[in-house]
């Protein structure tokens, strides 16, 4: 008995379930990445996800020489992070050459090129070493202020004690040469010259010179105190009142000799 194949609408029905299977094919996703490609969305069910090795990328910052691990899939400013914990700079202050093109922080690794043992250069940004560079002049010039106002604090606390001494004499009623004050008030005012002759002061620095030429205006102003105060103390005499004697009366006693 002879079997003839089936037909529906004219065509075999091997080719009817052919066509059926071909619409039960997984639906395939896709999305697009930053750099413009169309690609293949990544599933999120762990279970159908390998697991990826990291890349060993050479990293070259001048002489210096790095190798950070990192995973492929990462952007190049997750790449700048870890860079700045082996070079100090900010992420803002790095710009990263890889494959003959700098490359942006949303840029993938793996879509970029990048492999295992892959090079990248590593330069500080021209504008980033420009404020750095101003910074640290800026900064050795407010070192350099504080310095010169630590060295009239120190004076100014050698010159307060003796003013404190001569407060004290005079205070006891001990009269103090008006030369030792009018000498005093000159070297205070000295160190008050020194204090404005320091310009361009600002912040903290700036505090510690108003604070310091405070303290010279007090010391001036106590020295003026002790100039009037010590022209009013009467010098003491000191007078030796000599004890007398009346000589001994003298006496001479004869022997008489036959």
């Amino acid at each position: 008995m002879m079997k003839k194949g089936l037909k529906f609408n004219g065509k075999k029905a091997e080719s009817v379930v052919s066509t059926a299977a071909a619409f039960k094919e997984e639906v395939i996703e896709w999305e697009m990445r930053p750099g413009g490609m169309l690609v293949q969305r990544r599933s999120d069910n762990s279970d159908d996800v390998a697991i990826t090795q990291n890349l060993r990328i050479r990293v070259a910052y001048g002489a210096a020489r790095y190798e950070i691990s990192v995973n492929p899939h990462a952007t190049f400013g997750e790449l700048k992070k870890l860079l700045t914990e082996e070079t100090g700079l900010q992420p803002g202050e790095q710009r990263v050459i890889c494959r003959g093109k700098e490359r942006e922080n949303g840029e993938y690794l793996d879509m970029c090129g990048v492999k295992d043992r892959s090079k990248v250069i590593l330069i500080e940004d021209p504008e980033s070493k420009e404020k750095r560079f101003m910074q640290m002049r800026k900064n050795a010039k407010i070192q350099a202020v504080h310095r010169l106002i630590n060295d009239v604090s120190i004076e100014i606390d050698k010159l307060a004690e003796q003013v404190s001494a001569i407060e004290k004499s005079i205070g006891n009623g001990k009269k103090v040469a008006d030369l030792q004050i009018t000498t005093l008030i000159e070297m205070l005012m000295r160190q008050a010259v020194k204090l404005d002759n320091i310009v361009s002061v600002e912040g903290d620095a700036c505090a510690q010179k108003e604070m310091q030429g405070q303290r010279v205006q007090k010391c001036v102003e106590t020295l003026d105190l002790l100039k009037v105060a010590n022209t009013k103390i009467k010098p003491v005499i000191v007078t030796t009142k000599w004890e007398t004697f009346d000589p001994p009366p003298t006496t001479t006693s004869w022997e008489l000799f036959d």
